[in-house]
């Protein structure tokens, strides 16, 4: 496909310099990006102990090349993941009309970008496509094409327009209030997984996040969010230990997705057999959880 326009890249990053040299080394091998722009939000500190990491990023981010253009944005202060990017993709969204965003614990096939601008040229005026996403669970979906469509919004690398993203709140009262009983079930993915959770904590406090409005925003409008059938990034940010740990490796796949040329589908409904699949997926981790933290009881009492 031969792309029109490439669409600007932004990179959102904090006090992780080993995550983000890895995710920027991974993005320089992309077909695309010496002809793409990239723009890079820099967090400012919120301890001592943030300010030297910070500046040890700031000063490695000051080094990078590869690229068309790159522009820093340093935050004079800590703003916080979900202020910084709810600011960052609106600022850039409205100025380029389409965005790729990308946070800072991300390797991404080299194909990466290939993808996401295709699909962003493909679907750009299909008003019921919201969202492109890279990244997909490790689930298998078979379908003739090597994308598919439903109603779940994925974070981990992805991409929008400016048309679509206008309609993003950050207001969990009133999106509580919107919300049917059987609308709440749905969004939970049919009762799979309590998605809607994240929206009552944030109005409690409980959380300060930013993915769930973009969720629910693209939910309550009827729109579909598009997915690889195999993930074009890998999440490196859930290496830790415990919980965490055992997350990155239910989440994880086992390699990226190097296909060039993607097939897309001109139907516009939501894939099936991926909601069945992917709530397959959310009953194995519940279950690996319930294991978990039977486990984690035990060695306790011992």
């Amino acid at each position: 496909m031969q792309i029109d326009s490439l669409a600007p890249i932004v990179l959102f990053i904090f006090n992780r310099l080993n995550h983000t040299k890895k995710t920027v080394e991974a993005l320089k091998k992309n077909h695309l990006a010496s002809d793409s722009e990239l723009f890079i939000y820099s967090d400012g500190a919120n301890n001592l102990s943030d300010k030297v990491k910070v500046s040890e990023v700031r000063k490695y981010i000051k080094t990078i090349n590869g690229f068309k253009k790159i522009t820093i944005i340093e935050r004079d202060k800590n703003w916080g993941l979900a202020k910084s990017i709810t600011d960052g993709v609106t600022e850039i969204v409205n100025r380029h009309n389409k965005i790729i965003v990308l946070e800072d614990d991300l390797v991404t096939s080299s194909y990466f970008l290939k993808f996401m601008n295709e699909s962003l040229q493909f679907y750009e005026h299909k008003k019921k496509v919201w969202h492109i996403s890279g990244w997909n669970y490790p689930i298998d979906i078979e379908t003739p094409n090597d994308v598919f469509l439903w109603r779940l919004m994925n974070c981990w690398g992805w991409a929008t327009w400016s048309d679509r993203w206008r309609y993003y709140e950050k207001n969990s009262k009133e999106l509580i209030k919107m919300f049917k009983k059987e609308e709440i079930y749905s969004f939970n993915i049919d009762g799979s997984e309590n998605f809607f959770k994240q929206l009552i904590d944030n109005q409690k406090g409980v959380i300060n996040t930013w993915a769930i409005y973009w969720y629910a925003s693209i939910y309550k409008n009827k729109g579909l969010c598009l997915n690889p059938k195999h993930t074009f990034v890998l999440n490196i940010g859930n290496d830790g230990g415990g919980t965490n740990k055992l997350k990155g490796l239910i989440y994880s796949s086992k390699k990226l997705n190097l296909k060039k040329n993607i097939s897309f589908t001109e139907k516009i409904h939501e894939n099936k057999e991926s909601i069945k699949k992917l709530k397959q997926f959310y009953n194995k981790w519940f279950i690996r959880r319930v294991k978990e933290k039977i486990i984690s009881i035990f060695t306790f009492i011992k």
